[in-house]
């Protein structure tokens, strides 16, 4: 008859503590999904808009400029900004540097406050607000 052996435990995240790092690692993987769905689907409405004429691109312009259009706009600059800075974290780990814990986080805090930062400007410029 087989015994049953006591089998070592994988970290989880009652061992860890929770860090900036690990935080970015989720938003890379979310804001990789809200591009894939939602930014498609605007891409998409946007180009059917365009080839469907002057009053279906109307009807998307005002949705566009609509306050919930407005948000879903600025929420998909900000995922692909997230994204891509993330991305470039990953490549710079992929590389072998940064891999240092206190870098590693700096870096991973970088890049939320870039993305705002990137995405701040960006819509600043587009709806006219000028220093």
């Amino acid at each position: 008859m087989a015994t049953t052996r006591s089998r070592p435990l994988s970290p989880h995240l009652t061992i860890w503590r929770w860090g900036p790092h690990m935080t970015v690692s989720i938003l890379h993987r979310v804001t990789g999904g809200a591009l894939a769905v939602a930014g498609l689907a605007a891409l998409t409405w946007w180009l059917l808009a365009i080839a469907e004429g002057g009053d279906a691109y109307q009807r998307f312009a005002t949705a566009a400029r609509h306050p919930i259009g407005i948000i879903v706009l600025v929420g998909l600059t900000w995922s692909f900004f997230q994204h891509l800075l993330s991305g470039v974290r990953h490549l710079v780990m992929d590389s072998g540097a940064g891999f240092e814990l206190n870098t590693n986080k700096k870096f991973a805090i970088l890049t939320i406050v870039g993305s705002l930062l990137l995405t701040a400007v960006l819509w600043g410029w587009l709806l006219g607000v000028r220093p």
